[in-house]
């Protein structure tokens, strides 16, 4: 028998409603002796009011409400029993010590949902949504996270590992019994066939991978940069896009001289916009000091917006600036659009080639809901949305994926090149075993571990 543990589950700090939960065998027994009215029978899924006494004291603690629920029908699949008190932080603490002092042990992090996994309830892919559906910040990434938990992706990679077990118990077979492959030179050879497989299976799981950016930045959001000279609008820009005055704006060049961060939800993307000092020569130390963190900031930019002002021309800074962002993913904007323009998006071109050039203006708003769809369109690559779309959002599922990937392709490419069936065996299970550890079925417990670390205590 496991040992019964508890914990606090609500958030922490003062709120409406505190919550206990305690899972294990004890559950009930343990609310018995805490709750008042004594001798409640605890009829399973029904709510029960009254108080909950200190266990050497009998003092009332708080009002509560109280449920029982048996297994296997829980979120644990064990007996699990919550207390419902008021959302003081006194309350819930002076509960679960007397939850504890009954025989219960403090959870750990992540223990519930561990426990669900391990009792069966939900594979590892779902138990990494849970997290992510707790920490979603827009539609878009509490969508994909809530996709994962009831098992989208679990069913994608049970399909392709569906296709390597075919194919790596076709390869077995044939290993066991050579002769049995009538013509290993034809187009229906053992090896032909089992290669048709492994590129189908490597070609579904190329299209997770190639998701996985997109995910990256509707869970982890996107990183936008605003970069340009002094005193072309960058933090008028930052204003606009936030619809409200974050940063500075002043006539006097070099008015930011450090780094402002905000986050903005764009169609769904949590971007975070960094608002940079003006890169020129700089007139003190102070001032270098914000630009060399200007340039770091473009460094680290999925996405760099970079403004020159269209209402006074393209000097040299523009195009040293311009110069520093080769290489990056990049958009031109031509600011100051709602004053006489001195710039043609067509000169704007040559400062950055190859990055579009869109006309926008701070003061009026002209152009900023282009540029915001614009921004989700690169990370949907040309759609708004992703609709339907499964998205790969965990960086272990990526890198296994990846993983996956590489042996699959690496097992075909054996073995249309003649190699024998047992050198491509030893990529299809390697790559059977990395889809297997995004579900849990084929993973260690130090793996285990890392994964439900990252929860807080009482999920």
């Amino acid at each position: 028998m496991s040992e019964t543990i508890a914990a606090i589950s609500s958030a922490p700090g003062e709120g409406a409603i505190g919550v206990v939960r305690i899972s294990g065998d004890r559950a009930k027994e343990i609310l018995g002796r805490l709750f008042c009215p004594a001798g409640s029978d605890f009829e399973e899924r029904k709510f029960y009011y009254g108080t909950i006494q200190e266990p050497s004291s009998n003092c009332v603690i708080d009002e509560v409400l109280a449920v029982y629920m048996a297994a296997p029908r829980t979120y644990t699949r064990e007996d699990v029993a919550e207390i419902y008190c008021h959302g003081s932080y006194l309350s819930v603490k002076r509960i679960l010590e007397a939850v504890l002092f009954c025989g219960a042990v403090p959870a750990e992090p992540g223990e519930f949902t561990k426990r669900a996994f391990l009792n069966g309830r939900i594979d590892l892919a779902q138990a990494d949504a849970v997290i992510d559906v707790i920490r979603a910040r827009t539609d878009l990434a509490h969508t994909a996270a809530v996709g994962q938990l009831g098992g989208r992706l679990s069913e994608r990679i049970r399909a392709i590992r569906s296709v390597l077990a075919d194919a790596l118990a076709e390869t077995v077979v044939h290993l066991d019994y050579p002769d049995e492959d009538e013509d290993p030179a034809s187009d229906n050879s053992a090896a032909v066939r089992i290669a048709k497989m492994l590129e189908g299976a490597a070609e579904e799981i190329r299209e997770l991978v190639e998701t996985a950016e997109a995910g990256r930045m509707v869970c982890d959001g996107l990183n936008v940069v605003i970069a340009g000279k002094p005193n072309v609008g960058k933090s008028s820009l930052l204003n606009a896009l936030l619809r409200e005055t974050r940063a500075i704006v002043s006539d006097v060049p070099g008015t930011t001289r450090d780094r402002i961060e905000e986050y903005a939800n764009v169609h769904g993307i949590p971007v975070k916009f960094v608002d940079t000092a003006g890169i020129r020569d700089a007139e003190g130390e102070v001032e270098q000091i914000g630009i060399d963190m200007a340039l770091d900031a473009t460094r680290d930019a999925d996405i760099i917006l970079f403004l020159v002002d269209g209402s006074g021309g393209i000097d040299d800074y523009d195009k040293k600036v311009a110069a520093r962002l080769g290489g990056k993913t990049a958009v031109t904007l031509v600011s100051k659009s709602d004053a006489y323009q001195v710039i043609n998006l067509t000169d704007a071109e040559a400062l950055i080639p190859g990055s579009p050039v869109m006309s926008v203006s701070s003061v009026s708003g002209a152009g900023i809901a282009e540029l915001e769809k614009h921004i989700a369109e690169l990370v949907f690559g040309g759609e708004i949305s992703p609709g339907e779309r499964l998205l790969v959002t965990n960086a272990r599922h990526k890198n296994l994926l990846v993983r996956a990937l590489a042996e699959t392709e690496k097992a075909a490419g054996e073995l249309r090149s003649g190699a024998p069936l047992d050198f491509a065996e030893v990529e299809m299970r390697a790559a059977y075993d990395s889809l297997g550890e995004i579900i849990g079925e084929t993973v260690t417990d130090d793996i285990l571990d890392r994964v439900f670390e990252r929860f807080c205590v009482g999920k």
